[in-house]
């Protein structure tokens, strides 16, 4: 039997306009192979001719986690292995509230092919990765993520 007054965590709760979107995503990082020196991905949307680090929308009841490396599969086509958790970035978007956890991870294999979603894909020194970036508010992921490589 369930219980009259649902918890905000159970799906019965119906998504109002104040229900943050949930989405998650990776900070994707990598050896450069030219020079070993560490490299930052990139994604360009051209529906909103940004750059951004890739992430997505959650699917209803999807982890997390196993999110933002599904994200990362089909906006890179690259596989990654996660790393620690990066801050949680909340802004509105298209008039709704909308949470993103972020993770670092690191390009394991794969290879880009451009598609409708992201045409382009840089792999960046961390520097030119900060100074390409649309919004502001991901410069302070790419510091999260040196932060957290630095500790590692």
């Amino acid at each position: 039997m369930s219980s009259p007054n649902p918890t905000p965590e159970t799906p019965e709760t119906p998504e109002t306009p104040e229900t943050p979107v949930q989405a998650a995503g990776c900070v994707l990082w990598r050896r450069s192979p030219v020079d070993g020196e560490l490299e930052v991905c990139l994604v360009h949307r051209p529906k909103y001719d940004d750059w951004s680090h890739p992430k997505g929308k959650l699917k209803r009841g999807e982890d997390p986690l196993a999110g933002a490396l599904r994200e990362v599969a089909e906006e890179t086509g690259y596989g990654a292995a996660p790393g620690t958790g990066l801050p949680t970035l909340e802004y509105e978007a298209n008039g709704r509230p909308k949470q993103v956890r972020y993770w670092a991870a690191e390009a394991v294999s794969g290879t880009f092919t451009p598609n409708d979603e992201v045409d382009r894909l840089l792999w960046l020194p961390p520097s030119s990765a900060r100074t390409r970036l649309t919004q502001p508010r991901d410069r302070d992921l790419v510091d999260a993520l040196l932060t957290a490589l630095h500790r590692a």
